[in-house]
């Protein structure tokens, strides 16, 4: 479908931005009168071609000419035409104006003779017509009072006689208004504008002026041939006391005997406004091709769009509701209906809102920025919609406010919608195609929809569903929109399940986006942030959590799996995966020794988790006033009690930001170039039922980088080859393969294979040595017989066996033979315990000193240390000593301080390392 703009023509004047002052669009009655109106009013052929004679109209106009044809039946002698401020009135009163004044000829206006023949009436009666506009009057000579003015237009100089010398004091009662009708040909109409102006600027002619109303509605009461019609504004804008007093009391005089007429009628402005705005409205078969494209589009979801558009009941099929609304779209064209339609149904009860002219100057306006914006930015909306208002626009802004009347608005307008640095604009930055600034639109069409938010007008998303619908953009992503324009904005709030509103109070977004720009980051988030990061970590974690170091040295280098949680403000990128990979080789500069055992986790790049650690601590601090009760009134009670609710929304907020950004894990593998495998977490939230350890162990699961045990088997095909001669593996070198990357990660390295070291050695699996002698042999060997956990112990020289060197191993040692015994007969009894010699009986120091060989250092803690455990004053002191030759002394040393770290005893024990003396020089006189 073509763009409206390359379909439709507007008015010069319209395009050349020459109809936006609504004044443009008033007709001033006492100009016409005068001769010196703009001939489009001036000139009855030119006023009637560009106006469109509504069913409204035609019934004012019917009621008036047949009064004056001598009908009563169905006519009235006075009417009374209340609108609101530019309502048409006028317009009405100037068409009876020319009518009158052609008399018959009138026939020959451009569409009066079809409206005659409608109404049934073969002419315009020929009649005198008087027009009395009170903002234009003044008193002159010889025409002191309005009577007297009326009295001269009439019938001139006749006229005034008749009326008598009194009426330059008193207006004239029924009798005297009966002989100035005859005198006038007795056929006359009057129209009357203005008449509150009138008593506002010449009070002394108030009562008076009241008194001359109050005649004509009486006096033409039971008559034929006359009629008066009266304006009368139905808005109260501005009204002092004393004006609304006197407004009442002419309704009253006047509505007594008058019927009151609503001039414009709300289904027909859409012609109205065509006639005035559009020289040409392009070809027809355009204009129905997309009426049928947009109301078979809004059949096909009617259960989400209003009722009033889609309602098919029993007296209506189906299709001939879609053809009415075909009908609607095309009458319409190129706006979409509910563009016209959204000032009847939500703008009338405006106070300062100017229904006929103030619509047409914001639609001149809209139309000619619309026009050119189409052009010079390539839209491609068939249809007018509400969102394509040009709020933009300063001057557009400032019609729309003052059509309103609240310009209070344009806060929330610059905040939310239109502004370069909007919400709304924010939002829009990605989208594209028929998506584009959709956020924007939405904001548009709610700020229309809810009337600014003045008489407790409610957008719907049913309604905006149908005012920014179209065939390529459905509604769900115009709910979207609303919801995340809502999210962001400061000034739009919803309202129920379904409703949004904008206003010129603030929301309490607005409070939190100024409590947030006054943290300080480094006293107030920073240290939040981090709080919170490492608490989510610690939460249910299995591993031991390293937190935020800042150098390698930070990391630990300990024989256990751990998870080292990276700082916030490292974020993943080519340097810190290059820093990450250095960590894992070294510590300090000497090289890591376990580096299979450290899982690095970092954030991914982006503002969104510090964005929501603020938006946190905001809500905080508004809680916080609220608690004091230093908000004031401007806020709305409902969203103010939600606070609390809010700060629980904004922590879980920033919780799950912390699943959303940590999601970079890093691991040491051999096979990469860099020695790094990088594993993606992906999307995750705080509410899984899974700590952020857990999920990052199954990630390294399913990545295959980690097992919670390890087979036989696995040792057998993993055997390393410079062992494979001798069968026998280092305990030591075999959990240094499980943490160094060359074997699988296991989650407890330790713990695994001093489970299964035993179930192996008892099945014959395999075997357990310890003390190698220099011979190749051991001290001890444990095969196919039962070891304890705690006597496998993950030291040098302590040795897994291949099941056939331990089993050459085993050989059954022979029992020595002993001295001969004692020969049979009584033995005396082994002496009993002696108390230790110089000892005094009762309270005994018991001190046990002694070398413990390696076989038997695992039993020293099952055996002997449980039978001290329950003795008074036990103390235990250890000393260790060992040789080291090369260049070893620093790893060993490095090594044993970390399973002094590990053990809690990093402050109790101290490693020492000294050279022991040589042998003595050759001078000593050997």
């Amino acid at each position: 479908m073509d763009p409206w703009y390359k379909v439709v023509t507007p008015r010069k004047e319209v395009c050349e931005g020459r109809s936006f002052n609504p004044d443009e669009f008033a007709i001033a009655l006492e100009q016409v009168v005068a001769g010196r109106a703009p001939a489009d009013y001036q000139d009855p052929a030119q006023f009637f071609s560009r106006t469109c004679f509504t069913r409204a109209l035609k019934e004012h106009l019917g009621l008036v000419l047949r009064r004056l044809a001598g009908e009563t039946t169905g006519t009235a002698p006075v009417l009374t035409l209340v609108t609101q401020f530019g309502g048409g009135k006028t317009h009405t009163l100037t068409a009876l104006y020319h009518l009158l004044k052609g008399g018959p000829a009138a026939r020959s206006y451009p569409g009066v003779a079809a409206v005659l023949d409608e109404l049934g009436i073969p002419a315009v009666p020929q009649a005198r017509v008087a027009v009395f506009v009170g903002n234009a009057w003044d008193p002159k000579d010889g025409l002191e009072t309005p009577w007297l003015d009326i009295a001269w237009q009439l019938a001139g100089e006749r006229g005034v006689e008749v009326l008598g010398p009194r009426a330059k004091e008193a207006p004239p009662g029924t009798e005297a208004l009966n002989r100035l009708v005859d005198v006038a040909g007795g056929r006359v109409l009057l129209l009357f504008d203005e008449v509150l102006n009138l008593l506002t600027r010449h009070r002394w002619l108030a009562d008076p002026m009241h008194a001359f109303l109050h005649n004509i509605a009486r006096g033409f009461v039971g008559s034929t041939h006359r009629a008066a019609v009266f304006s009368l504004p139905r808005s109260q804008v501005e009204m002092t006391d004393w004006e609304l007093q006197w407004q009442e009391r002419v309704l009253k005089v006047v509505g007594a005997v008058a019927k009151h007429l609503i001039v414009n009628d709300e289904a027909e402005i859409a012609e109205v406004v065509r006639r005035r705005l559009f020289e040409d409205l392009g070809p027809e078969a355009t204009r129905k091709r997309v009426a049928r494209a947009y109301a078979d589009w809004c059949f096909e979801r009617r259960a989400q769009l209003p009722p009033e558009w889609t309602a098919v009941d029993t007296a209506t099929t189906e299709a001939r509701a879609r053809e009415f609304l075909r009908a609607r779209f095309e009458a319409c064209y190129p706006f979409h209906p509910a563009t016209l339609s959204v000032f009847q149904r939500k703008w009338q009860p405006l106070p300062q809102y100017q229904q006929t002219r103030g619509t047409l100057a914001m639609l001149a306006q809209w139309v000619s920025l619309a026009y050119r914006e189409g052009f010079q930015t390539a839209r491609r909306e068939p249809l007018i919609t509400l969102g394509s208002a040009p709020l933009d626009s300063s001057e557009f802004r400032g019609v729309v406010l003052g059509q309103l009347g609240e310009p209070r608005l344009a806060a929330a307008i610059e905040a939310d919608i239109a502004g370069a640095m909007s919400h709304a604009r924010a939002l829009d930055a990605d989208t594209k195609g028929p998506l584009r600034d959709i956020h924007r639109r939405v904001g548009t069409a709610i700020l229309f929809e809810s009337s600014g938010g003045q008489v407790h007008k409610v957008a719907y998303l049913p309604e905006l569903r149908f005012a920014l619908g179209e065939p390529e953009v459905d509604t769900t992503s115009i709910d979207t929109a609303a919801a995340a324009l809502e999210a962001k904005a400061f000034f739009i709030r919803r309202v129920g399940s379904d409703g949004y509103q904008i206003s010129h109070k603030a929301t309490l977004k607005k409070v939190v986006n100024d409590r947030r720009a006054a943290l300080d980051d480094e006293t107030e988030v920073r240290p939040q942030l981090r709080h919170l990061v490492l608490e989510e970590f610690r939460r249910g974690a299995t591993l031991p959590v390293e937190s935020f170091p800042e150098s390698s040295d930070a990391v630990s280098d300990a024989p256990r799996l751990r998870l080292v949680v990276m700082a916030p403000e490292v974020e993943w990128s080519e340097s810190a995966r290059a820093q990450v990979a250095e960590w894992v080789r070294s510590r300090g500069g000497q090289p890591r020794q376990h580096p299979g055992a450290v899982i690095f986790c970092l954030k991914r790049p982006g503002r969104s988790l510090k964005d929501a650690v603020e938006m946190w601590l905001a809500w905080e601090r508004v809680a916080s006033d609220v608690r004091a009760g230093v908000l004031g009134e401007d806020y709305d009670r409902q969203e103010v009690a939600q606070v609390q609710t809010k700060v629980r929304e904004a922590g879980d907020e920033a919780r799950d930001e912390v699943w959303a950004t940590y999601t970079v894990v890093a691991v040491a593998d051999s096979r990469e170039p860099d020695g790094l495998k990088i594993v993606d977490l992906g999307a995750g939230h705080a509410s899984s039922g899974q700590s952020l350890c857990g999920r990052i162990l199954m990630a390294l699961k399913t990545e295959g980088l980690l097992s919670e045990s390890v087979g036989a088997s696995y040792l057998e095909r993993h055997w390393p080859p410079a062992l494979q001669e001798t069968g026998a593996w280092p305990l030591a070198s075999l959990r240094q393969g499980f943490l160094d990357g060359s074997l699988i990660r296991l989650l407890d390295a330790e713990g695994v294979l001093r489970a299964r070291i035993p179930e192996w050695v008892e099945k014959g699996v395999f075997g357990l040595a310890a003390g190698l002698r220099p011979d190749g042999s051991f001290q001890q060997v444990w095969y196919e017989e039962t070891v304890q956990p705690e006597e496998v112990t993950f030291d040098h020289d302590v040795y897994l066996l291949r099941k056939e060197r331990a089993r050459a191993l085993k050989v059954p040692a022979a029992v020595p033979a002993g001295p001969p015994g004692p020969g049979p007969g009584p033995q005396p009894p082994p002496p009993g315990p002696q108390p230790p010699l110089g000892l005094p009986q009762g309270r005994v120091v018991v001190r046990i000193r002694g070398l413990i060989p390696p076989e038997s250092w695992n039993r020293v803690g099952t055996r002997l240390i449980p039978k001290l455990r329950g003795l008074r004053r036990l103390e235990a002191r250890a000393e260790f000593t060992c040789e080291v030759e090369g260049s070893e002394p620093a790893r060993v040393v490095a090594e044993l301080e970390a399973a002094l770290e590990e053990l809690g005893l990093g402050t109790n024990f101290r490693v020492e390392q000294f050279r022991e003396p040589g042998p003595p020089s050759g001078d000593d006189g050997l």
